[in-house]
């Protein structure tokens, strides 16, 4: 006969004594396993970030779509006020999800969330998770989030982005997109990159994290039939910004010398991100063999960024 253990319910309090000293600081560490639960890769902007005179728990970045994120903590039952705090924390930055992380439920909480999916269109997805700490026959706590309010379509489109069902919904410019990214990611895993283990979204981009919060990677098909790879700096302070992109800059000489093409340094002051990038030739409706071409100069071009910047980075950022 097998023996099967005996699951329990472990206090939340018990694992983290304090929502906002324990938990949050918690979450921050680990958002790829709340992103896993929710089909989404968050690079973390910010904890406790500032929404006029409110403080937000977490502020993240979708690296699929570049949009923000953001999650609200309550190691508690729902309530109004959280509910009032998650949609002014949802307007103040324009999200792509707005996520609400509690103990419990209450319906009619979990039905307000519901009626915001239902009348929002695909830019913007509201969440409601459970946090859950369980342990079998006194073992060490273990962490699971259960999602209990998101778009009715939610697990298609994120199927979708995997190139699984779904993916029929979508128009012939993002299967291509979709296709053309697959292999692109199949390039990567082929060298060892394991940023090739991403699911892939059917759009005109994709995102990696470079390993400083607000700082990414992207490649991508822009307008006028070209193509980029290139690093964005977007921390939520548009001055920082220009800091570290200045500092960059006087280093124009040196990082130039490992970049086969020219580099190109975009800032605006009516902008609040900076990009550095190279372009080439490239449209999604090129011949196979142009658009292998592409790919390969994406799969070269990607770790090159990473190597060039990721130690200035590590040094300007601190």
């Amino acid at each position: 006969m097998i023996d099967l253990g005996t699951i329990e319910q472990v206090d939340l309090r018990e694992v983290w004594p304090h929502e906002a000293a324990n938990f949050t600081p918690w979450l921050a560490d680990n958002l790829d396993r709340l992103g896993e639960a929710l089909g989404l890769e968050l690079d973390l902007q910010s904890a406790e970030a500032a929404v006029g005179a409110f403080s937000l728990d977490i502020l993240a970045r979708d690296l699929g779509s570049g949009r923000p994120v953001i999650i609200e903590n309550q190691l508690e039952e729902t309530n109004h006020d959280h509910l009032g705090k998650l949609l002014t924390y949802a307007a103040g930055y324009d999200v792509y999800a707005a996520v609400w992380l509690v103990r419990d439920f209450r319906d009619e909480h979990r039905q307000a969330l519901d009626w915001l999916n239902q009348r929002t269109g695909e830019d913007t997805a509201f969440f409601g998770v459970v946090v859950e700490a369980i342990r079998i026959d006194g073992s060490r706590p273990a962490l699971q989030f259960r999602v209990v309010a998101m778009p009715n379509d939610w697990r298609k489109r994120t199927a979708g982005t995997a190139g699984t069902a779904g993916s029929g919904n979508h128009s012939d410019r993002s299967e291509r997109y979709r296709a053309f990214f697959q292999r692109f990611a199949e390039t990567l895993r082929e060298q060892g990159q394991h940023w090739g283990d991403r699911n892939i979204r059917p759009q005109n981009h994709q995102n990696f994290s470079s390993g400083s919060s607000g700082i990414w990677y992207t490649v991508a098909f822009v307008p006028d039939g070209k193509a980029k790879v290139e690093i964005s700096i977007e921390r939520g302070d548009a001055t920082g910004n220009k800091r570290i992109f200045d500092r960059l800059q006087e280093r124009q000489e040196t990082i130039q010398a490992d970049i086969a093409e020219p580099l190109e340094w975009y800032h605006s002051d009516a902008v609040k991100a900076c990009r550095i990038r190279v372009m080439r030739d490239g449209d999604i409706y090129d011949a196979p063999e142009r658009l292998a071409e592409v790919q390969r100069w994406m799969a070269e071009r990607l770790p090159q960024f990473r190597d060039i910047f990721t130690p200035h980075l590590q040094e300007l950022v601190e």
